[in-house]
């Protein structure tokens, strides 16, 4: 079980950990007196790191992870708020700032919730337990006759009610509760658990006073801009930096050296020139006049088009056998009344959020203060106090709301370079990324290239699976060299597909990084996801079965797969999402003349989702009509947030499907910004309808990333559907579609 013990303020927390039980709070000071008591500071009531109860019955929740549009403050707040029998008008978030006395901060991997639920409503729940011990105590009544309820405690016998806020002071000085002692709600009991809750956040963001990166100021700020080199990790030879320097504005050029991470830890700085200057627009126009010499280096020669050309012949000879193979492939084979063969291509992507790369820093003397939407402060934290040398309890990192992170802002490269640039001119300086920057010097998500080869036994079923991947590894940004998908990356739908299949044989092949490697949002799922629905569409008309069924009859028995986690993996919870989905669809019916529907599933960050997409097709124009996603995502927090999710993860997967493509020619990145590099837009969005299953009594799993690698997949089976033309590779412009 869980642990929580008694914060002082004044004590320095020093370990702080989530772990698969529970939250563990510890402290390390010089004092020999371990017993913390909660504390009372000023009018403030505070029984642990995440909870201020105030004396005018304001309560503050500390939000540990950032906010970048998927409601993560609004959810856990819930949580909180619920076990506390806390009245929601009084319950205000702050924003952590980046620090390890609140465990794990980097907001990616659909895990918020899945992780820290279960601790942050134990810590609802005691603090309420607290409350209710103090007000027994003040009517000198046992505490089993005492509830709370909205902000009050109440006195069963009398009806006597005592505000929240008037037994903030007496609080401070009762035991917290035992952890076995901390009895949590019932699902039918949730106040706001799994109801549709307004976002915390709406009223910033609809007045426009959210304080994003860009938002900051501080006086004597500087703006910064940096020209980086067009391929990957080139160095600057020379620069001629006099016309930048006449632009109004314009206080100083400096070179920024790379800084290289140590390996298997960190991500460093590109570097490249920066323009230093009393304003935004006059750094940009700086850069924009620099002219400058590069040193090119080893990656110069690398070309997207050769590579997949590359790949694609590797993919078609042997590769390093994968743990979790099985059977006799080559008898499944030879046996069978068919053999299907297939490979598949996703490009290199980036994620272009809305809101670019950008961190304002203030290196003083012995230490540093930075300000930036971050997914992963703590990393940046300790990125800073590695490269510049400061004690990390010297540096602060402050995190402001994201406009959409998607993966990118867990990687604090751009905080390097403002706290590099600071110290360089002794004031506090802003760095900005511009779209192009966004575009051609990221960390991309991998291309990958997919064999697969199956066979169909003389009943329809699939009696082999072979299947080999050459994808760069996501590794080689923190170890160069490693030219092969590591296992983690494989565990993404590769490893552990939902089939029930006797023969099985995964393989791995060589991939070399020649541009920096990062997670996007749903990570490697985005591969498994395309080839393993597009060959399962592919299987069901070879065998002439309808693709519904045949994937009911591919997920098999009903089976419940323990594992590492606490989330075994339990097949009748796919079929359902797959069938509820097909429900939703209509799967079956006659459809109007040159449309077409496609199905998809998939497994991923512990949740079962389904998708069905119906497209119209004339003369080559592509209209997505409908888009239906099922999920089962266990105890579900705030229903309104996860439709949210589903329907922008619907929008995300468009933009990969129809246009998401980076390309690369002499080592540079050819693409520049949306016009070549476009979204999903208004008059691409399709009616999108999200079905949650009711499985309020398991455990939560992941929302945010598990419906994007459906939607590639479903649209082209969709096409296929609709005309007989099997697509293969995305982006679909590329394939000479046109869209509405």
């Amino acid at each position: 079980m869980s642990t929580i013990q008694k914060i002082n303020r004044r004590d320095f927390v020093k370990i702080f950990g989530l772990t698969s039980t529970g939250i563990i709070l510890g402290c390390s000071i010089s004092s020999d007196n371990k017993n913390f008591i909660p504390t009372i500071d000023g009018n403030t009531f505070s029984p642990n790191l995440f909870i201020e109860i105030h004396k005018d019955g304001k309560i503050i929740l500390i939000s540990s992870r950032s906010e970048m549009g998927q409601g993560i403050k609004t959810s856990l707040t819930s949580a909180i708020a619920d076990e506390l029998e806390a009245d929601w008008s009084y319950i205000f978030v702050k924003q952590a700032m980046g620090h390890e006395k609140y465990g794990n901060q980097n907001t990616d991997g659909s895990r918020s919730v899945r992780t820290i639920l279960e601790p942050m409503r134990k810590m609802g729940a005691a603090a309420k337990m607290m409350l209710i011990s103090t007000a027994a105590k003040k009517w000198n009544i046992c505490e089993r006759d005492c509830r709370a309820e909205n902000h009050y405690v109440i006195n069963t016998k009398t009806n006597e009610k005592i505000f929240y806020g008037d037994l903030v002071e007496l609080a401070s000085k009762v035991e917290i509760p035992a952890d076995e002692t901390i009895k949590l709600k019932k699902v039918a009991d949730f106040k706001y658990i799994g109801k549709t809750l307004k976002s915390i956040d709406l009223t910033d963001f609809t007045h426009g006073t959210a304080k994003y990166g860009m938002d900051i100021r501080i006086p004597n700020m500087k703006f910064a801009a940096i020209a980086r080199c067009p391929v990957t990790f080139g160095t600057v030879k020379s620069v001629e930096s006099s016309n930048a320097e006449k632009i109004l504005g314009v206080e100083k050029v400096i070179q920024l050296d790379r800084i290289v991470p140590p390996v298997g830890q960190f991500f460093g700085a590109l570097g490249g020139v920066a323009v230093i200057a009393n304003n935004t627009w006059s750094a940009f126009q700086g850069k924009l006049s620099l002219y400058i010499e590069w040193n090119y280096g080893e990656n110069q020669t690398f070309d997207t088009k050769k590579f997949k050309e590359v790949l694609t012949k590797r993919v078609h000879e042997k590769g390093k056998l994968v743990p979790g193979s099985k059977g006799n492939i080559t008898k499944a084979f030879d046996d069978a009344s068919k053999v299907i063969e297939a490979s598949y291509h996703v490009p290199f992507l980036v994620h272009t959020p809305m809101e670019v790369p950008n961190a304002t820093a203030w290196f003083q003397e012995d230490k540093v203060e930075v300000w930036a939407p971050l997914q992963d402060p703590q990393t940046a934290r300790a990125e800073i106090a590695h490269f510049f040398e400061i004690p990390i309890e010297k540096i602060t990192v402050n995190v402001t709301f994201l406009g959409g992170g998607f993966g990118r802002k867990s990687k604090s490269d751009f905080v390097v370079e403002a706290v590099a640039l600071s110290k360089k001119i002794n004031a506090p300086v802003q760095v900005v990324w511009t779209r192009e920057d966004d575009v051609k010097h990221s960390f991309y998500h991998a291309t990958s290239v997919q064999y697969l080869k199956g066979s169909i036994d003389k009943n329809g079923l699939v009696s082999g699976w072979l299947q080999r991947v050459a994808m760069p590894s996501i590794v080689s940004s923190f170890k160069p060299m490693s030219d092969y998908a590591s296992g983690f990356e494989l565990g993404q739908g590769f490893t552990n597909n939902p089939y029930l299949i006797e023969n099985f044989r995964l393989e791995n092949v060589k991939a070399e990084a020649k541009l920096r490697i990062g997670w996007m949002r749903s990570v490697v799922h985005i591969h498994s996801g395309f080839a393993n629905n597009s060959f399962v569409d592919e299987l069901a008309f070879a065998a002439q079965k309808d693709p519904v069924q045949f994937h009911l009859d591919l997920i098999g028995d009903d089976r419940i797969i323990e594992g590492k986690s606490n989330h075994p993996y339990d097949s009748k919870r796919m079929k359902n999402v797959l069938n509820d989905t097909a429900k939703n669809a209509k799967w079956g019916r006659k459809l109007p003349e040159n449309h077409g529907i496609g199905i998809a599933i998939h497994y991923s960050f512990y949740s079962y989702v389904a998708t069905a997409v119906e497209v119209s097709l004339i003369n080559n124009k592509v209209k997505v009509e409908h888009i239906w996603t099922t999920i089962d995502c266990g105890l579900v927090l705030n229903k309104d947030n996860v439709i949210n999710q589903l329907e922008g993860a619907a929008i995300f997967g468009m933009s990969l499907a129809l246009f998401g493509k980076i390309t690369t020619k002499e080592g540079a990145v050819e693409q520049n910004n949306f016009f070549d590099y476009p979204m999903t837009r208004m008059k691409h969005a399709p009616k999108i309808t999200v079905h949650i299953i009711d499985n309020m009594n398991k455990p939560p799993t992941g929302v945010g990333e598990p419906g994007v690698p459906l939607i590639a997949p479903a649209i082209c089976n969709a096409i296929f559907n609709a005309t007989g033309i099997r697509i293969r590779q995305i982006p679909l412009i590329d394939q000479g579609f046109d869209f509405e």
